[in-house]
């Protein structure tokens, strides 16, 4: 126990929001970026959602090309029209919302050839490398100035 949490008590310093945010992988959403000499590899964890949940683009943005993987958890505490179940809920726990994710691609990335796929909530883009074409030395001639 800290002494912080002994002069306060660890109510006061409890934010139910931020231990959620902490928690929540819609709203989190853990990323590992691994490259390999072939590729960058970003996995995503995304427990519980589709595909259809999820976006993910390669976009531009003052001269950078970044990865943004976003997507929307629904709220399945909503009716739904006609829905006359009088239902009841006693604790809400799981996250709900909108996510959004987003890296800065190195520029040997080959944004052309990207491909996603998930399994099991668990998102994988790769994007394969390209060969960054290195400037060129070019030896100029001093030549001589006749006075």
């Amino acid at each position: 126990m800290s002494l912080i949490s002994k002069m306060f008590g660890d109510e006061i310093l409890y934010d139910p929001f931020l231990s959620m945010v902490k928690k929540c992988p819609v709203l989190n959403t853990p990323t590992d970026w691994k490259e390999t000499p072939e590729a960058h590899l970003f996995t995503a964890d995304l427990p519980g959602l589709r595909k259809e949940d999820v976006k993910v683009e390669v976009v531009e943005e003052a001269g950078s090309r970044l990865l943004q993987i976003s997507g929307d958890r629904n709220n399945n505490m909503e009716k739904e029209d006609g829905d006359q179940n009088h239902e009841k809920w006693h604790r809400v726990e799981r996250c709900h919302g909108k996510f959004l994710r987003r890296f800065r691609l190195p520029e040997n990335a080959n944004t052309d050839q990207v491909k996603a796929s998930m399994e099991n909530g668990v998102l994988v883009v790769t994007i394969p490398k390209q060969q960054v074409k290195k400037p060129e030395k070019k030896v100029i001639e001093i030549e001589q100035v006749k006075a």
